[in-house]
């Protein structure tokens, strides 16, 4: 009893897919984790702006496929249209085989409804020093506004600078985290203040 599970993990193959879509022989799998790896952290720090929800990467035999989802494609494609270029060359580094990359831009139109999103607005205000109880609220008002059937938010670490680390949760809704056909939507993420690191969870779920 008491043991936990990763959300996503746990419904894989029910209302998740994997974010990684490949078959290699066993001696090849290492490099090709680590690539995948490689990939997701360049387009997750280099275009932190962007507002990326999710990278998808389909592996064929001679193609890479990527998927970036993002709330600003526009921050991505660049002012004259060269930043997939950037990136294509940047992954092309990276990847030890010569395969074909191929890049889709996939625009999210509400980011309020994205867990990954709404932990990155959370980060960005407990990095300005708001209090922490004020952003919780502000949160939960946001995915309320975007129709979420419930939301639970946890933040830890030294909250508002005290000397002792603790923990405090929000949830507003329905979480039901024990029903597999439940579509939750997990992340979890780092706020870094000038009195350490704030961790933030946050579970949604999702009706339609």
């Amino acid at each position: 009893m008491g043991q936990k599970t990763h959300p996503s993990g746990f419904r894989l193959g029910i209302t998740e897919s994997h974010r990684s879509s490949w078959f290699s022989k066993m001696q090849e799998y290492p490099r090709i984790i680590e690539e995948d790896h490689k990939i997701r952290s360049y387009i997750e720090k280099d275009m932190e702006k962007a507002g990326i929800a999710k990278v998808e990467i389909n592996r064929k035999v001679d193609q890479t496929e990527i998927n970036i989802s993002t709330a600003r494609p526009g921050i991505i494609l660049g002012k004259s249209g060269t930043g997939i270029e950037i990136i294509r060359k940047h992954i092309t580094k990276t990847l030890k085989v010569n395969n074909k990359i191929r890049l889709n831009l996939i625009e999210v139109t509400e980011p309020d409804r994205e867990a990954r999103l709404l932990s990155q607005w959370i980060a960005q205000q407990l990095e300005k020093r708001v209090a922490f109880r004020r952003v919780l609220r502000q949160a939960i008002q946001k995915a309320q506004k975007a129709n979420i059937a419930g939301i639970k938010i946890q933040i830890s670490g030294r909250l508002n600078g005290a000397e002792i680390a603790r923990k405090e949760w929000a949830r507003e809704g329905r979480v039901p985290l024990q029903t597999l056909k439940a579509n939750i939507d997990y992340t979890h993420t780092q706020a870094h203040t000038i009195y350490g690191i704030l961790g933030i969870k946050i579970w949604l779920f999702k009706i339609n």
